[in-house]
């Protein structure tokens, strides 16, 4: 059967979505926050991939002559730029390995977050009924202990480690993403187009997935950004009192909490690895003003004229 599009109008679509990447690109460009904040991630992400497997020795090699060596000194050779810690051990490189650790158990939490409890806030939202109000109260009960004492808590019971780290910071954000996907689907099932679907025979798998979760993709992207950074300082947190990750795995936070007994003779040894943690969570906050922007219906329509 041959299509119903005309030719003239297939021809088009690429060059509409060229010019609104283009229009997208532009709109980062002229954010200036939003441009540096990409390009620091970035970089934090190269490192995270590339790092271990080229500094991973430099990581762990001892130096008890450059034991604490002051930051902005080449004698030691450009490793030590940032200085040595307390082993004689580059600062340099292992914030660079260590920011495998910790960029990985704030994505995997992150995203172990958004897909349980963006399920189920589609299904809580959409069927309602003793099912929704049983995925409440369950949410409601897991939020009425703070993230930071509710991990201490299961940290104390249980080993520390990278697994239980992640499971721990994950179980705890999960209720933030159900309540959000919930309160979108609630107002989206009365829209015409769901109506429409249900109308036509569409099961409820295919209303949740293919017309529905599209519309709350957006927020729950908006959401991940934000809640990346708050996972990694509680990490951070945990790791600094010591039931977080555990030597020899290496975390900044676990870095921090090394350093804090050198405050007053060698202050870069918490220094460096506290501001990698800051310049982090704040990247990730202004690329979530962008990306609000950005995903907003009204501002990309507007971006989208603009590229005309």
């Amino acid at each position: 059967m041959p299509s119903s599009i005309p030719a003239s109008v297939t021809a088009e679509l690429p060059a509409a979505q060229g010019r609104r990447k283009s229009a997208i690109l532009r709109s980062l460009l002229r954010d200036r926050y939003a441009t540096v904040s990409v390009i620091f991630l970035l970089i934090v992400l190269g490192c995270a991939i590339v790092g271990p497997t080229l500094l991973a020795e430099q990581a762990r090699a001892l130096n008890l002559k450059g034991r604490n060596a002051a930051p902005f000194s080449l004698d030691a050779g450009w490793m030590f730029i940032l200085g040595g810690d307390a082993l004689g051990r580059s600062l340099l490189a292992r914030i660079v390995v260590a920011s495998q650790n910790t960029i990985l158990i704030s994505a995997t939490a992150v995203l172990f977050s958004v897909l349980v409890g963006g399920i189920l806030g589609l299904i809580a939202g959409y069927r309602g009924g003793w099912v929704g109000d049983v995925l409440l109260r369950l949410a409601d009960a897991i939020m009425t202990l703070p993230s930071m004492l509710l991990a201490m808590i299961v940290l104390f019971v249980f080993e520390p480690g990278v697994t239980n780290v992640i499971l721990v910071l994950a179980v705890s954000r999960i209720p933030i993403f159900m309540r959000t996907v919930r309160a979108e689907v609630l107002e989206l099932k009365q829209r015409m187009f769901v109506v429409a679907a249900r109308a036509t025979g569409a099961s409820t798998s295919r209303i949740l997935l293919r017309h529905i979760a599209p519309m709350v993709l957006p927020t729950i992207i908006n959401l991940a950004a934000l809640e990346m950074a708050f996972v990694m300082l509680v990490e951070s947190g945990l790791s600094f009192l010591g039931i977080g990750i555990q030597p020899p795995e290496v975390t900044w936070g676990l870095m921090v909490a090394d350093g804090r007994n050198y405050l007053g003779s060698a202050w870069w040894l918490a220094f460096w690895p506290g501001l990698a943690i800051m310049l982090t969570a704040m990247s990730l906050n202004l690329l979530t003003n962008w990306l609000r922007v950005v995903t907003d219906p009204v501002e990309r329509w507007r971006l989208e004229t603009e590229a005309r």
